[in-house]
């Protein structure tokens, strides 16, 4: 049974970093896309990054390239989200997912899903 646990939320100023964890479990991820998600409050789910597991290839939505990186841990099923320079719009919950594939940027037939953790950014 493939598990994604996020955790690490919690509530930062505007300008500060936060680091989100997904602890993935129940099957090899290899040739696996993971993918970080977020839904705020009235809107729809977003995209926010994505990370092959296998030779680490990122992409990133146009809303936090350039603050947050996606990185992963092999050895311990970890994937990482870093958050930089945050903003009050970037107030959600964060999520993680996993797909079968090879190209990072494909946002849509993600598998698996974890259950959130929320992301408060005060101003």
């Amino acid at each position: 049974q493939v598990q994604l646990v996020a955790s690490g939320g919690g509530l930062v100023q505007a300008g500060g970093s936060l680091r989100l964890s997904c602890a993935a479990s129940g099957r090899s991820f290899s040739l696996y896309v993971m993918g970080w998600f977020r839904q705020a409050p009235g809107k729809e789910r977003e995209f926010v990054a994505g990370i092959t597991w296998d030779l680490g290839r990122t992409y990133y939505s146009d809303s936090v390239k350039g603050r947050f990186t996606i990185s992963r841990d092999n050895a311990k099923n970890l994937v990482y989200l870093q958050m930089r320079s945050l903003k009050p719009e970037d107030t959600a919950v964060y999520s993680c997912a996993a797909r079968p594939g090879t190209d990072p940027s494909r946002r849509v037939g993600y598998e698996y899903w974890g259950q959130g953790t929320q992301v408060t950014v005060s101003s």
